[in-house]
């Protein structure tokens, strides 16, 4: 039958894409780095689906994932799913995941073992590699026997499916998703936002232009694991980053996850197999040596901490410099009134907004940023929006 519509949708992990027909859905796709980019591989396997509002089933699954990937209470067994061009034992093995529920998981020997004689372990893993039905059919909480997460991967990737079930798993221990329940932000964005709109007349216009304020908080365990990748992140682009992130990761147990007293145990060999250059090793190792040693303060600790402060004291790590605390204050705890002036993109936007060839140098942006104050946070957004947007 052929595809009806699909649709991109915004969720907690990224923005992923829905495609169905008369008879359910046919395709859920995780965020790539782009848009356009989710728009092509969902395509790619439906190329005659048109972009178009969700009919009411649809909306309702939507809605469900949405819950989910925000780590609320959400039940996606209503989900209709167009399986006619499904294998047979693939169909059980999704089954069979579906009724995994989050904050679980099963090993692939195990699931195997549920369908008796019909395949083996590597056979659920293939099954699972290929599943195009992402999050409706948890593929995600199917791992290797020892915990980890092995075998074939699903469109999205290992970060990904790390990222889901931290989500799943956070909630199902009664703990946010987020940092200290922070799933929020502590400031009113609207406040925010009107704000801005009345302290500049040329950034009210583009806010017109773009929209709300949109910024999600990204979740990790602790400000150990938000330091880490923010370590690997450097100077590589988000999905070679992303990769090597998730390679560090699976090298422990899902149960344990990345912790600094792992790292210290685990050779330099498997950390450079892992992707890792020296100088990123060496970075993590110092981190995860001095937050066993209780310099890097707690998450609540950060929390009753003045944004200069915190900078001080992390900036002490090795490869830690001030912009990288700085985008830790803004996108993980949520800081209302960061202004990172050395970010490239902070001047492109800035640039970009007011029509201008030649970049803002950092000194040249603190005297335009003050009237911005106290959510200058949120004006950088508007200005990440407005270079994304003028690199297009």
């Amino acid at each position: 039958m052929t595809t009806r519509g699909y649709a991109l949708f915004d969720t907690a992990i990224g923005r992923c894409g829905i495609a169905w027909n008369e008879r359910g859905i046919v395709a859920v796709q995780l965020p790539e780095s782009r848009d356009i980019e989710t728009r092509a591989r969902l395509l790619r396997h439906h190329p005659d689906a048109i972009e178009a509002p969700p009919p009411p089933d649809i909306q309702r699954a939507l809605d469900s994932i949405v819950s989910l990937m925000a780590g609320e209470e959400a039940d996606l067994s209503h989900a209709v799913l167009d399986m006619q061009r499904v294998p047979p034992f693939h169909r059980k093995v999704y089954e069979a995941a579906r009724s995994v529920p989050p904050g679980a998981t099963l090993s692939y020997g195990e699931v195997a073992k549920q369908l008796g004689s019909g395949g083996s372990a590597r056979a659920v893993g293939q099954a699972l590699g290929r599943n195009p039905f992402a999050i409706v059919v948890p593929c995600h909480r199917v791992l290797a026997a020892d915990g980890r997460i092995g075998g074939l991967s699903a469109n999205g990737g290992i970060a990904t499916r790390l990222r889901m079930l931290s989500i799943e798993a956070a909630r199902a221990s009664g703990q946010s998703a987020l940092f200290e329940g922070d799933g929020v932000f502590g400031f009113d964005p609207d406040v925010a936002v009107a704000h801005l709109r009345n302290a500049d007349p040329v950034l009210a216009k583009f806010i017109d232009a773009v929209g709300p304020f949109r910024m999600r908080l990204r979740g990790a365990r602790s400000i150990f694991v938000a330091l880490a990748e923010a370590i690997v992140y450097q100077q590589l682009n988000g999905k070679a980053a992303a990769s090597i992130f998730a390679r560090v990761c699976v090298l422990f147990p899902i149960t344990q996850g990345l912790n600094a007293e792992l790292i210290l145990r685990t050779s330099d060999a498997k950390l450079r197999a892992a992707g890792l250059s020296t100088n990123k090793m060496l970075s993590i190792r110092d981190l995860a040596r001095k937050t066993v040693d209780g310099k890097i303060p707690t998450l609540a600790e950060a929390h009753r901490m003045e944004d200069e402060e915190l900078i001080e004291r992390l900036t002490l790590v090795r490869g830690i410099g001030r912009w990288t605390v700085e985008m830790l204050l803004i996108s993980r705890l949520g800081r209302p009134d960061v202004w990172p002036v050395d970010d490239y993109g902070i001047r492109a936007g800035f640039a970009a907004l007011h029509r201008k060839r030649k970049f803002p140098s950092p000194k040249d942006l603190v005297k335009p940023g003050a009237k911005w104050k106290p959510y200058r946070s949120v004006a950088s957004w508007y200005l990440w929006r407005a270079a994304d947007l003028a690199k297009k």
